[in-house]
Parts: structure tokens; sequence; C-alpha cells
């Protein structure tokens, strides 16, 4: 499969086939991790958002691998700052490495870029778009945890309409056969485009907004952030956030295999007392993707094939 050149831009693009691909080098990649396959490569990180995670795990991902980075993690000091458009940013920076991983807070801007870019780009994520590489390296993560993907159970739960870990996630997850869960308060549900994607490639998922109903069922509870932010009433806030909460009275809801995942970072929405568990698995989940990127680093390079 050749994934040489090729933009990585939305889990849309990728067909089943491509994901998997994906992850099984990513397998290989955290069983061997002393090979140098991105010896004299260089990464460029452009990142006009926040990020600590993302950003940290790409320049970890190709200096492990034998390559080296650039780039920016705030936009202060750099010629946007003058007004430089993004795609004059990109067609300079295109000249200086190999391929680019780019974050920005515009929904499309990698789209965007990948118009203009002699290199491939990497999406590290768009506004409220789409987050792939966070997406590979849930997928990787499940099968890791599982064995496989295929028929398990997996609740959505939190934020989910602002959350674009669970855009991409949701979207990836119809290509195998799922039972969804969405978990969350009315005001923050799942986009309806998310739901009518889904609907259209025949996945069956459920809307509720209390975990007690689903919580047995579940394999994988994936817990995202409520951002004070998106509600008016403060109040209001305090309350939902209260019912978001996983904490050790929470586990009495869940199975005793059930999975708790995150895509970090988390503030409050899960107690620390939960992350002793061995359910807890998003820290695991994190460091998974420094693998996935040496592998996604690897293959749009074309020096894994």
């Amino acid at each position: 499969m050749n994934f040489k050149n090729k933009h990585i831009i939305s889990i849309r693009d990728m067909s089943k086939a491509e994901l998997d691909y994906i992850l099984a080098k990513a397998a290989l990649l955290k069983s061997n991790k002393d090979l140098q396959i991105l010896k004299n490569k260089v990464l460029a990180t452009l990142f006009f958002e926040p990020s600590t995670r993302t950003r940290l795990s790409f320049e970890a991902a190709i200096t492990l691998a034998g390559g080296n980075y650039i780039g920016f993690a705030d936009v202060t000091n750099t010629s946007v700052q003058k007004g430089e458009s993004l795609k004059d940013t990109i067609k300079t920076v295109c000249g200086y490495c190999d391929v680019i991983a780019m974050r920005h807070n515009l929904e499309g801007a990698a789209r965007a870029a990948s118009e203009v870019s002699k290199v491939p780009i990497i999406n590290a994520g768009d506004g409220a778009n789409q987050h792939p590489t966070q997406t590979l390296l849930d997928l990787f993560t499940i099968k890791e945890q599982f064995g496989h993907i295929e028929n398990l159970n997996i609740g959505l739960f939190g934020d989910l309409k602002y959350g674009r870990t669970v855009h991409s996630l949701s979207m990836a997850l119809a290509n195998y056969n799922v039972n969804l869960h969405f978990i969350s308060p009315k005001l923050l549900q799942m986009p309806e485009y998310n739901k009518k994607y889904l609907s259209d490639l025949g996945i069956h998922f459920t809307e509720v907004d209390s975990l007690k109903e689903v919580g047995k069922k579940l394999d994988i509870l994936y817990v995202t952030r409520l951002q004070r932010e998106r509600f008016g009433d403060p109040l209001e806030y305090e309350k939902a956030s209260g019912s978001y909460r996983v904490t050790l009275e929470t586990m009495n809801m869940l199975s005793p295999h059930t999975k708790i995942m995150h895509p970090l970072p988390k503030v409050d929405e899960i107690s620390q007392e939960v992350d002793k568990l061995p359910n807890a698995v998003y820290f695991e989940q994190a460091h998974n993707g420094i693998f996935v990127r040496q592998a996604l680093l690897g293959l749009v390079t074309g020096v894994i094939q």
C-alpha cells in the first residue's frame, strides 16, 4: 500500500484497509523501538494553537526514529503576527522539511495547507473538525487492549458536540461494525452530520444522557471534558459536569472489564483514584501516539512501504 507523499487530513479520506495497514505498521514499530527509520528526515511542527501531547509526541516520534524537527508552538514569534497568510507560511516551510504536522484553530486549515504544500501535511487538529492522528492512536489502543475492534460496545461520554476527537473516532469506528453509545447532556450531543454519516453506513448507535442506561454493556468508555465556556449559565455547567465525572462510584455502573480512555488533557472529569485502576488506559493511550505517528511519518515520506 503506497502512502508516499499522501496528505493525512481526515479520517474520512481513509479506507478500512488503510487504517488497518497503519495500525499494523505502528504495532511493528512498538515491538522494535530501536529502528532508526527516519534518519535524515526533518519534520516541521507548525502549531498555531496550543498543544502538549500531540506536539511533543510528534517531536519524540521523529527524534527517537533518528530524524530531526523544526517548528513553532507559539505564533507570537512568527511572521503570522506580521500578517503572513497560512498558504504563504506553508509554501515557505515546505522547502525546509520532508513533512509538516500542523495544528490550527480554523476548520479546514489543514486541507487548505495541503493544496499548496510540496510535502505531506499531517493534520494535528483543525478547530472542532478532525484530529486523525489522535483517532489512529485511539484505534491502536483499542485493538491492543482487546485484540480486535469489531463488534465492541463503545461509549463516547461528555462533550460530543465540540470534541473533535470523538467526531473523528466515531467516523473511523464506522469501519468496524461496532455498537456506539453517545452519552452527553442534550446541549452537547453528537452533531447531526456525524449521526447521519453513521446512519447512512448502517452503524447502530444510541443517545442517552445517563451512564446508568448503558454502562454495563460497555467494553470502552471514552471520556471527554465538558468545557465550561460552552455553557451560558455557570449553574448549568456545575449541574452537568457533576453527572459527567468518572469516579470510583461511577466504576460501579460499568462492567469490570470496561476500559477507560481519554484523549487528554483531563481536568476533573476523571478522579485521581481511577488513574490507579487497571481499567484506566489513557496514559498508555497517549504514549501509543509515538508509534502511530512514527508509522505515519515513515509511510508518507516513503521510508516505510
